[in-house]
């Protein structure tokens, strides 16, 4: 396994068809799922290489990846096409993603059991050659331990305030937050008259 953007072999197969198409457009594949039952849904998770995705991009990335699949085929049922950006607590997808997030909080899950347990939590601290380095607690300690990559099967960064942070700061970087669409933050103190002041 490359990365953990498609798992199964019609995701796998989806993504090589509109991967080019996406990358094209100036966006990254993050993930893409297809999900069957009574109506089946086609998710894909896209973002731009330096972060920050909007709805006129989701927009853009759908009428081009509808305009591929409708030639290429590869879905005989009825499907309904979801195009998203990954959200703050983003899924990790990729080697490359655990040392862009380095330093955040991360929630990952392994296929079989490492030292008796598939889930850590904690601190990402980067990539080592093919190993994904976390510091978790550990009897009361903190110690960095390393995951291969190939033994993962979800990772996910924790919503933080650091990382509420982050987001909105690669946002306005790129132009997709205005701050003067936003009115000044009114506090309760702000409405609230000092005895003082009182007439």
């Amino acid at each position: 396994m490359t990365d953990l953007i498609a798992k199964t072999g019609i995701d796998r197969r989806l993504a090589d068809i509109i991967g080019p198409t996406i990358e094209g457009l100036g966006f990254e594949l993050v993930r893409i799922r297809m999900q069957g039952g009574r109506h089946p849904l086609l998710q894909i998770m896209a973002d731009r290489p330096e972060g920050g995705i909007d709805v006129d991009d989701c927009g853009a990335i759908s009428t081009a990846v509808s305009a591929v699949l409708d030639v290429e085929d590869p879905i005989e049922e009825k499907y309904t096409l979801e195009v998203s950006s990954p959200g703050i607590d983003r899924p990790l997808t990729r080697l490359k993603d655990f040392d862009v997030w380095e330093g955040y909080e991360a929630r990952i899950e392994t296929e079989e059991q490492i030292d008796g347990r598939k889930r850590f939590k904690g601190i990402l601290r980067g990539t080592e050659d093919d190993e994904v380095l976390i510091e978790i607690e550990n009897q009361g300690e903190q110690v960095t331990i390393g995951l291969k990559f190939d033994w993962l099967s979800d990772a996910k960064l924790i919503l933080t305030d650091e990382l509420i942070a982050e987001m909105l700061r690669q946002r306005k970087a790129a132009g997709i937050i205005d701050e003067d669409q936003f009115d000044e933050i009114q506090t309760e103190d702000d409405d609230q008259t000092s005895p003082d002041e009182e007439t």
